[in-house]
């Protein structure tokens, strides 16, 4: 076959994947109450048991084995059972990055529901650097989604202004999720308007899902840690009319002190710091998170 000259590599790889994946949730039928990925040696919070759906995603094959490695700290099954996100449901995920949690996402949405990647549009960056950085972020992502389509379905990628944020038509999202973003957009002074925008794009009763690196205390606008309050965050999503559900500690760890010469940057993954700190900063891994799930009331 893979001699013949009607051979298609294109097509055979998208019918294997979109066949691993079903061959990962018919197994996952079977084990509903499966445990998830191990997390941290840290309480478990409110963290929930992940359907058989979720588990077969978090557990799927086409996954990169270096976002693998990192299950232990972000804890993505607790972590989306936590949320509440179902099969059938229109999710954005705001500034995916190289797509750690599209991975799981888009497989798990593809037959039922719709996952959506909303990116900085380029054309809203400066000119130089700052657009160049945007516009290979975008085309990495729209690659990695292009060149499985098998396994992500037709997930899309969509661009927005940071400083008018609009996700998508009003009230058509059933969720909106992000992971460690709001100190970026804080230090920028879009954070307000990015939870304005949030609000926006949800239905009545839609769920924004928000996990950041957090601070022990408030921190001021300018702090440049990458940590922020608790408080400050609940706080900045009601202002934008959200109340908060629920906040859980499955991506908490206590051993993160948040005094680092670099901040959250000093930690893995980055480990911006000396080489001879390096078994120090690995001991204490990933920075400690807030998992936060507000509502937007129904009207």
């Amino acid at each position: 076959m893979l001699g013949s000259p009607h051979f298609n590599a294109e097509s055979f790889l998208m019918k294997t994947s979109s066949l691993c994946l079903g061959l990962a949730l018919a197994l996952a039928a079977t084990c509903v109450h499966a445990q998830p990925p191990t997390a941290m040696d840290h309480p478990a919070g409110h963290a929930q048991p992940a359907n058989a759906a979720l588990t077969a995603a978090v557990a799927g094959a086409w996954r990169d084995p270096a976002n693998v490695a990192r299950d232990r700290y972000r804890n993505p099954a607790q972590t989306l059972a936590f949320l509440d996100l179902q099969p059938g449901d229109t999710v954005i995920e705001i500034t995916p990055g190289g797509g750690w949690y599209t991975e799981i996402l888009a497989p798990y949405l593809r037959e039922e529901g719709q996952y959506i990647a909303a990116v900085v549009d380029p054309a809203s960056a400066e000119e130089g650097g700052a657009r160049d950085n945007q516009q290979r972020s975008k085309g990495r992502l729209e690659q990695k989604l292009a060149g499985s389509a098998g396994t992500y379905g037709d997930a899309r990628v969509v661009g927005f202004d940071p400083a008018a944020p609009m996700f998508g038509p009003a009230g058509s999202a059933d969720a909106v999720v992000t992971f460690r973003n709001v100190h970026n957009w804080r230090m920028n002074g879009q954070a307000e308007g990015m939870f304005e925008g949030f609000f926006a794009v949800l239905k009545p009763g839609g769920v924004l899902g928000v996990v950041e690196h957090r601070a022990a205390a408030d921190v001021p606008v300018e702090d440049k840690s990458g940590y922020v309050g608790q408080d400050q965050v609940i706080a900045m999503a009601k202002a934008a009319g959200f109340a908060l559900d629920a906040s859980s500690e499955v991506n908490a760890n206590p051993r993160d002190t948040k005094d680092h010469p670099n901040g959250v940057w000093t930690l893995p993954p980055v480990g911006r710091h000396d080489e001879a700190d390096a078994a120090r900063y690995q001991a204490i891994g990933e920075s400690d998170r807030m998992t936060l799930r507000f509502v937007k009331p129904a009207q």
